[in-house]
């Protein structure tokens, strides 16, 4: 399937592994997009005709890999959209930062938006963001950071870190530019099914760019 990995897969979603640097879904780039290339693979596997639903739940920005949920049916993708907004649906990510970062902190801002610009603005004007983060491995000036993310803000992550001197190792928007490879890989998901209530947890680690300098032993 074009090299996307399928880590889980039945009646009512699948959950794969996206690639750095292609679209979540068709945008106006053109280029090959991961719906669509899901929506083909299940096309062919099941025989169908005509139209093949596939839900997007949540997104990753186009440079950044890592895990993802697809809903097959639209109650499947009605009850985990629900679930995200509960704070049900729990998301970690690995990133890789220069310099004297602090081992273990909170950030807590509000984030506005400018076309696909995020900034941080005060409670009037942006929405609450949070994450947690801790440094689980240093090599010399690079640490590896596991995020739990609190919310889903757009660049949130990406802002966040900024905002506090830290940006992301190779991310050439709020910080680098170098032409690097963005460091940031969702290595983990957590939720329940939709439908059997059950609690599903995947994680996968990336094996490109800077990530592969860390043993990420720990995690």
């Amino acid at each position: 399937m074009s090299d996307v990995k399928i880590i889980y897969e039945d009646n009512h979603l699948i959950v794969v592994v996206k690639n750095p640097n292609i679209p979540v879904q068709l945008d106006e780039s053109n280029d090959l997009d991961l719906q669509t290339i899901i929506k083909n693979y299940l096309k062919e596997k099941y025989a169908k005709k005509g139209n093949v639903y596939l839900g997007i739940v949540h997104r990753l920005d186009r440079p950044v890999g890592g895990l993802m949920v697809f809903a097959k049916t639209s109650k499947a993708a009605k009850r985990l959209s629900l679930s995200i907004q509960n704070h049900e649906f729990k998301k970690e990510y690995l990133a890789v930062i220069r310099g004297n970062i602090p081992s273990n902190q909170t950030l807590k801002n509000y984030l506005g938006r400018k076309g696909k610009i995020a900034y941080v603005t005060d409670e009037k004007n942006g929405k609450y963001a949070e994450l947690s983060y801790q440094v689980v491995e240093k090599i010399d000036d690079l640490n590896l950071l596991k995020i739990d993310l609190k919310t889903g803000r757009h660049h949130q992550i990406r802002i966040q870190f900024k905002n506090i001197g830290f940006p992301l190792y190779g991310d050439q928007l709020y910080g680098h530019e170098d032409k690097k490879q963005i460091a940031l890989f969702a290595y983990k998901l957590s939720f329940i099914h939709p439908v059997t209530k059950e609690l599903l947890t995947f994680k996968e680690l990336p094996d490109y760019e800077i990530f592969t300098k860390f043993k990420m032993e720990e995690l």
